[in-house]
Formats: C-alpha cells, sequence, structure tokens
C-alpha cells in the first residue's frame, strides 16, 4: 500500500510557476502554466517506504504515547540543578537509565525521543538504551537538530540550524537503532510572528522530514508555536493555521510522504501572561478546529482546478486539493486518513492541565490517533521524587508510571483529575524557555 503512494504521479499535474508582482504573488496564465509542467510525486526512499508507515502506525498505538528524553545537556543540566545534581554525563545517564527502564513503561509509551549522547549510551549493567527500550516495546527516537540560533533580518526571532550533515548523521542514527527523528522549530506570537520567520520555520521542517525519510527516520513535525505572550486564544488560532499552512505547502514541494510522518503541534491556547484562563474544552474546540482546517483529513472534497491535469491511481481512495499560497497542492491518501498519528506537546501547561486538555481532545472522534509527546509533563514529579537518591529510584519511577498512565486514558477520552496530586497541578510554564 505505502508503496503504491510513494509515487503517485509522474508528470501527469501541470502547476503554474509564481511571480512576485509588487509584493504580492500571481499565478502566470494557463498558457504558460501548460508550458512549464511539473512532475507532482509524494514519495519517499523506495527501501523505506512500507517500513516507514509501520513505524508510524507502531508510534500511534491506541493508549500510548511519545516520553520526550532530548534535552540538550545544557537543558538536562537544568533540570538536574533543581534537585542539586552537578551537570555531568554521569548524571544524565543516571536520570535517564530510571527513565528508560521503569518497569512497565511501555504499555504506555510507544516511543522515547533521546538526545544523541542518551543514543549511544548504555545502562550500568551494560545494556545499551536502545535494546533496553526495544525489550519494553518502546521505539527509539531521537532529536536531530542543532539547536536555535537568532534569524537574521527578524523581529528578534529564532530559526532552527542542523541541516548540514543531516543525511549522513540521520544514517547513522538509524544504523545505531533510532526510528523516528524530532526537529524542533518555535514560532514567536509576541515578535509577530514575521513571514520571514514562518516560512523558515515550515522550510526547515520540510528539508528535514524529506532528509529523515530517505535515511529510513520517521520526521516528527514540530512548529512550536510559545506560550509566551498576553494575547488571546483567537490570536493563537490565527497563527497556528498560518503556520501549518505553510509548513503542510513545503512538506508538499519537498515530496515527503505524509503516510510516513507524525505531527506535533502545540495546543491552542492563550497566551501564558493572557488575563482569562481557557477550559480544556475549549482549547480542545480551538486545537480541533485547527487542525480539521490545516490537516489534510479536513478538506470537505474533491476541487479540480482547470489548469491541472491527473489520473487516479486504481488504489487511491481519495484525493483532496488544498489551496495554499494561490498555488494548488494534491494531496493524497490510501483511504480517509493520511497522517497516522499526532502527538501533542505540553509547552509548560501543568502536569494536570496537559492531561485534562489531551482527555478534552478525545472526547469526540477524530480522523486522527491524537495522542501526547511530552517531556516535563511526564517528567516533572518524577524528577522531584528521584532527588538524585538511589534509594528514590523505584518511587521516582513510580510516579512516572502514574503520569504515564494518567496520559494513556487521556488518549482513549477516559482520564479523571479527580486523585491527582498537589504538585502535578502546578504550571511549569518558563518565559522565554529554551529547549
Amino acid at each position: 500500500m505505502a508503496a503504491a503512494t510513494a509515487s503517485l504521479l509522474k508528470g501527469g499535474v501541470s502547476l503554474g510557476s509564481s511571480q512576485w508582482t509588487n509584493g504580492s504573488k500571481r499565478i502566470e496564465s494557463q498558457k504558460a502554466a501548460k508550458a512549464q509542467r511539473a512532475s507532482f510525486s509524494i514519495r519517499a526512499s523506495a527501501s523505506y517506504a512500507d517500513e516507514l508507515v509501520q513505524t508510524a502506525k507502531s508510534v500511534a498505538s491506541p493508549g500510548r504515547g511519545i516520553l520526550a528524553v532530548d534535552e540538550s545537556n545544557a537543558t538536562c543540566g537544568k533540570r538536574l540543578a533543581s534537585i542539586g545534581l552537578e551537570n555531568n554525563e554521569t548524571n544524565r545517564q543516571a536520570y535517564r537509565q530510571l527513565l528508560l527502564t521503569t518497569p512497565g513503561l511501555g504499555q504506555y509509551i510507544s516511543g522515547a525521543i533521546l538526545f544523541e549522547e542518551t543514543l549511544y549510551q548504555s545502562t550500568t549493567d551494560g545494556i545499551s538504551f536502545v535494546d533496553a527500550m526495544r525489550k519494553a516495546n518502546i521505539m527509539p527516537g531521537i532529536k536531530v537538530d542543532k539547536g536555535l540560533v537568532p534569524l537574521p533580518g527578524s523581529n528578534n526571532e529564532s530559526w532552527c540550524q542542523g541541516l548540514d550533515g543531516l543525511a549522513s548523521r540521520s544514517a547513522e542514527y538509524y544504523k545505531q537503532g533510532a526510528r523516528f527523528a524530532k526537529w524542533r522549530t518555535v514560532v514567536s506570537i509576541p515578535n509577530g510572528p514575521s513571514e520571514l520567520a514562518v516560512k523558515e520555520a515550515a522550510w526547515g521542517l520540510a528539508r528535514y522530514a524529506a532528509i529523515s525519510q530517505d535515511n529510513g527516520l520517521v520526521p516528527i513535525v514540530e512548529p512550536e508555536i510559545l506560550l509566551d505572550g498576553d494575547h488571546s486564544i483567537d490570536r493563537t488560532l490565527e497563527v497556528a493555521e498560518k503556520v501549518w499552512a505553510e509548513v503542510f505547502f513545503y512538506l508538499a514541494q519537498n515530496n515527503v510522504m505524509f503516510e510516513g510522518i507524525l505531527l506535533k503541534p502545540s495546543m491552542v491556547t492563550p497566551g501564558a501572561e493572557y488575563k482569562e484562563k481557557a477550559t480544556p474544552q475549549k482549547v480542545a474546540e480551538y486545537t480541533l478546529k485547527m487542525l480539521k482546517r490545516r490537516v489534510p483529513p479536513a478538506v470537505p472534497g474533491i476541487m479540480v482546478s482547470n489548469l491541472s491535469v491527473f489520473t487516479l491511481v486504481p488504489s487511491l481512495k481519495t484525493l483532496y486539493l488544498v489551496g495554499y499560497h494561490d498555488l494548488f497542492l494534491f494531496v493524497f491518501a490510501t483511504g480517509f486518513i493520511c497522517l497516522h498519528g499526532t502527538q501533542f506537546l505540553s509547552g509548560g501547561q501543568s502536569e494536570v492541565e496537559a492531561t485534562l486538555n489531551l482527555n478534552a481532545m478525545n472526547q469526540s472522534p477524530t480522523p486522527w490517533h491524537v495522542s501526547f509527546s511530552y517531556a516535563r509533563a511526564l517528567q516533572n514529579t518524577c524528577l522531584k521524587t528521584w532527588k538524585g537518591l538511589p534509594e528514590n529510584v523505584e518511587a521516582a519511577q513510580s510516579a512516572l508510571l502514574i503520569r504515564a498512565r494518567a496520559n494513556s486514558l487521556a488518549q482513549l477520552g477516559k482520564y479523571s483529575a479527580e486523585n491527582e496530586s498537589d504538585d502535578a497541578k502546578k504550571g511549569m510554564f518558563v518565559k522565554d524557555y529554551t529547549y
């Protein structure tokens, strides 16, 4: 099935190129469009297409989500410092061993995103973390970006670096056992966001996604809308829709196979400093509204342009024609769903808030597997319980299991916050947070 969708059309679609005139984009005439036919295909490396689909399905399995353990050494050091530990490799290894070897974790966690250091580390018993995760039925993932740096020409915004050498690094990560990847870029609402920053974020994500698929890694597509600011939930929705429109435009331009990706959007919430807090029901309503407007299964039908000539592949059941940037993008699916999973990040919400919001989004059917990819919202109580003491490892692992199970129930729409601790209800927002 994946092989059939890996190369859907060969030279059958004619797209007009666009020009910038007086600052606006125009579609050339039909005559010019016919003269400049473009071959449009959605593909991943043929040798990995089926595996990418299977990996995405495995990570997006019912009642499970992703544990993000991919903090940089500097950020991990801040976490360790909060419990009085020095930031060194021994302590980082000890903490990540605590997390990744928690008995029964694979019942609730389908994948874990690792930092490069962790991918090559082993437990104190000499078992590689990758092998320990596989034994627990947890898929190893890897953070592949090289961090955020200032974006020249922008309004004090950032861009994500790491495309240089990404292909060779991804090939090595695959050899080591990683099967999916993460690339985190951010968009700041208080700083605009500028057109430049949005386009840079979307293009970088698309290039990373294409390179990852060509090397056997399922890319998690993550344009994080930062919580910073005093803006309303409607403003967040407006920005999120703009960002995701750009992202899918460039994913298609880079021939990324949608069946072999996972999404990791921010929940649509008001800014952290906004005067009114949104209820979980409102967060769910706005987040699902954004996804249904921007993710391919939301498109209501087939809209054929008179600029286009196309031939349906026999196995193709649904054709979506999506208009972005005054161009027509063809998005194909082998059924109704062309994206296997949507994992949400917590973004500084409290542990309970993140779980309640996820639970609210799973109260009604959606075209996707809507789950979680949490770092602090799974680890916070666990870290405080551990305190760096060997005698607290078992209690800390129990705390992690409690949070993992809570979010598993939320993915199934069955969570209740009735017996949650006060610590789990404390917010974790940090202004200008860096990962």
